[in-house]
């Protein structure tokens, strides 16, 4: 006999309800029932940050999360950051300033980002290093996102009215 829970939650911006087993990964939730792949799967340990989303604001390892975790709260993901008819400051800044190289690291890279603007708008460079360590980037040697960090918070300041 398989018991399921339910739960309700946001995900960029859409509310979903679902029935779900128990042992239910967010990560596998995102990825398998509502095709948002571009939260990546690696390490399926949380440590190296790839599948990093964020959960009323905070970052999470969405490989670590309990999908029954998220009753009530709203879930970010890389597939919800762009904007109407484009990508959204933090993913042009990446862009631009060369922030990736496979690509693989990026959403996680991205997703911290986010809250970490939310959190400084005006980071120096330690809060971003100390914010970036916790997800692992194999191929740019960190520079290039900090330089990207240090872009998305220029574009975030130049949209405020």
């Amino acid at each position: 006999m398989s018991s399921r829970v339910s739960i309700d939650f946001e995900v960029d911006g859409v509310r979903r309800s679902e029935e779900i087993a128990p042992n239910t990964v967010l990560l596998d939730l995102l990825r398998d029932r509502h095709a948002l792949t571009g939260v990546k799967a690696s390490c399926e340990r949380g440590v190296c940050g790839a599948c990093t989303i964020l959960v009323d604001g905070t970052p999470a390892a969405s490989c670590g999360v309990f999908a029954f975790s998220v009753d009530g709260a709203a879930v970010e993901t890389i597939d919800g950051q762009g904007r109407e008819g484009g990508l959204g400051p933090v993913q042009r800044a990446f862009a631009e300033c060369g922030g990736f190289q496979c690509g693989y690291c990026t959403p996680g890279m991205v997703m911290l980002t986010t809250a970490l603007l939310r959190a400084h708008p005006e980071p120096d460079d330690e809060q971003i290093r100390s914010w970036i360590s916790s997800n692992v980037c194999r191929c740019t040697g960190y520079q290039m996102i900090v330089d990207s960090v240090r872009r998305a918070a220029e574009l975030n300041r130049e949209e405020q009215p």
